[in-house]
């Protein structure tokens, strides 16, 4: 098959599909991301054939960081960004797709490529790294928090799908008045329509983390998340290799693509938690501006894989995004997690309730003395085993191949259904 797989986002947003990526190129398959433009080195790097996309989602991860845990100023800010690109976004997902035989597609794209897939006349198949369109009573919407009554969780799922949709129509209004576009008849991918099934949802997270709802109807599958495997062959700098030879394991801290107005607060917090319990440190500094000089206990450094650097420290602190709570539990180490935005207290909170870690810190709300006592409670033993086992159960999964075989079996199925 030909395949394009239409993603937007941060590096988070990104990364687990060039796994995937290469997990269905093995089995035969031609695969088109498409990604925003900063990614291209990345993704052709593996050797991917790549197709930017417009805008800069650094700028973004800005907007949301101010926006916090307002979600009408999330939405706001989203919107804001989406009308600004969407007409060339909309120009380039439809050449990525002019030879697809399917279109796989995240949360930024789920209404315009569901779409495109119908004017095409071939199926499309949603993967999400949170849960968005999964309406449950297990837990609330990801940016909202537990309200303990299954009937009040799962409203805030189908009224946060209704806001999707409004938005999406809206949105698609103004880009096509501002971009000159045809309009169209826009389509919910997970509606039920007698002419063709709701698009498959594959969640790329592990069971083990996050496991499937009972509610949730036959198309929605949990297959783990999507990892490469460990590249053993990677050299780290030798002032890594110096700094990790030189005493105890380190803590690892890394906010990833966070762009926090609050950085120098935040690094400082940091600095001082990690100095009074005697802890060495690691700070990726990511997109932020985190980059301060080094000291005895203390490297800073732009990136490292996770993969080879985690399983080398002794707990990670990190904003909760998909990615590195992912990375972090895959590592089999303590979580600390201080949300920023979005659906990362969420993450933060299923870490406690599988024991890898302690009670979410929201960053606004973040001080040495609570960050202290976090990597206290994250360095006790019963913690530390906790995340040892569930860093063991993530590593016996194999979501990559279980998402390829899902994609293959549900693809012929969808190909009857021609609208």
């Amino acid at each position: 098959m030909n395949i394009t797989i239409l993603t937007y986002g941060s590096r988070g947003d990104v990364q687990p599909f060039l796994p995937l990526s290469l997990g269905l190129m093995v089995r035969g398959h031609s695969v088109k991301l498409a990604a925003p433009s900063r990614f291209k080195t990345l993704v052709e790097g593996y050797g991917i054939q790549f197709v930017p996309l417009a805008g800069e989602p650094e700028e973004l991860s800005r907007q949301m960081n101010n926006a916090g845990f307002n979600p009408v100023a999330m939405i706001r800010d989203f919107m804001q960004h989406a009308i600004e690109i969407g007409a060339d976004v909309i120009r380039q997902v439809e050449e990525a797709s002019k030879d697809a035989d399917l279109i796989i597609h995240t949360f930024a794209h789920a209404v315009g490529a569901h779409t495109l897939a119908r004017e095409m006349h071939i199926p499309d198949i949603h993967i999400q790294t949170f849960p968005m369109f999964t309406p449950t009573g297990d837990y609330p919407n990801v940016t909202l928090p537990d309200f303990k009554l299954r009937i009040l969780n799962r409203f805030t799922h189908l009224i946060s799908q209704k806001i999707a949709w409004w938005i999406s129509v809206f949105g698609y209004e103004q880009v096509c008045r501002r971009g000159g576009l045809a309009r169209r008849k826009l389509y919910f991918p997970f509606d039920k329509d007698p002419l063709r099934p709701p698009t498959p949802i594959l969640c790329a997270w592990s069971p083990s983390i996050l496991p499937p709802s009972k509610e949730w109807p036959s198309q929605v599958h949990v297959t783990g998340y999507y990892f490469f495997d460990t590249d053993h062959t990677y050299q780290p700098p030798a002032e890594l290799q110096n700094f990790l030879d030189a005493g105890e394991s380190p803590i690892c801290v890394s906010f990833g693509s966070m762009v926090n107005r609050d950085v120098e607060r935040i690094d400082k917090v940091v600095r001082d938690a990690l100095a009074q319990t005697n802890n060495r440190g690691i700070i990726l500094s990511g997109w932020s501006t985190m980059k301060n000089n080094a000291f005895d206990n203390l490297l800073y450094l732009d990136a490292v894989p996770h993969d080879w650097l985690l399983p080398r420290c002794k707990m990670i602190i990190h904003h909760g995004g998909a990615g590195t709570t992912s990375a972090g539990l895959r590592a089999g180490i303590p979580n600390v997690v201080v949300p920023f935005t979005a659906d990362q207290p969420f993450w933060g909170r299923r870490v406690r309730a599988v024991g890898a870690g302690p009670k979410p810190i929201l960053v606004k709300k973040l001080s040495v003395v609570n960050l202290m006592h976090a990597i206290a409670e994250a360095g006790d033993h019963v913690v530390r085993k906790s995340a040892q086992d569930i860093g063991q159960r993530i590593g016996s999964e194999d979501g990559v191949m279980q998402a390829v075989k899902l994609i293959e079996s549900h693809t012929p199925l969808l190909r009857n259904f021609k609208v």
